[in-house]
């Protein structure tokens, strides 16, 4: 596999978990799902961040971003307070309470996408293919990303 192969896989993969994100009664709104989860994994790892510094560090636009944070807060999953030090300012922070909207994501299975995917409905194929994302997601946590952004001589142009 090289480079572009795994792009392309991670890229498969980010659109299967679109698909098995429920989005009954979330409404319509101009942020993509995978914007707000972008935007929400960044708030979750940076506590008391600005919206201009999540745009800085996710490449997103600052209008993007802010569509994400009022989504966020809409469904309980990011609070917002004023900046003691700035009153311009306002932070962002995950909520410590579950919402019904986390709850909701947290626990929505993956079966069907993942079957809709490789276009069988067979369980076992189905169940052996997640069997094997869990161990990926194992050795291949989120965490990883800050491993490579402190690696220089894994870097390219594109990514510094």
């Amino acid at each position: 596999m090289n480079g572009a192969e795994l792009f392309l896989l991670g890229r498969t993969l980010m659109k299967i978990g679109e698909e098995a994100i429920p989005t009954e009664g979330v409404g319509r709104y101009s942020t993509s799902t995978r914007s707000v989860l972008i935007v929400m994994l960044d708030i979750y790892a940076h506590p008391d961040t600005t919206v201009g510094e999540v745009a800085t560090r996710t490449g997103l636009p600052q209008s993007a971003v802010s569509g994400c944070v009022a989504r966020l807060r809409e469904t309980g999953s990011v609070l917002t307070t004023t900046d003691p030090a700035d009153r311009r300012r306002t932070l962002l922070r995950r909520d410590p309470e579950i919402s019904g909207r986390r709850a909701q994501v947290a626990a929505a299975p993956i079966d069907a996408a993942v079957g809709t995917a490789l276009g069988t409905d067979d369980a076992q194929e189905i169940a052996d293919t997640i069997a094997l994302l869990e161990q990926l997601a194992e050795r291949l946590s989120p965490k990883v990303l800050d491993r490579l952004r402190q690696s220089p001589e894994q870097s390219t142009p594109s990514t510094r």
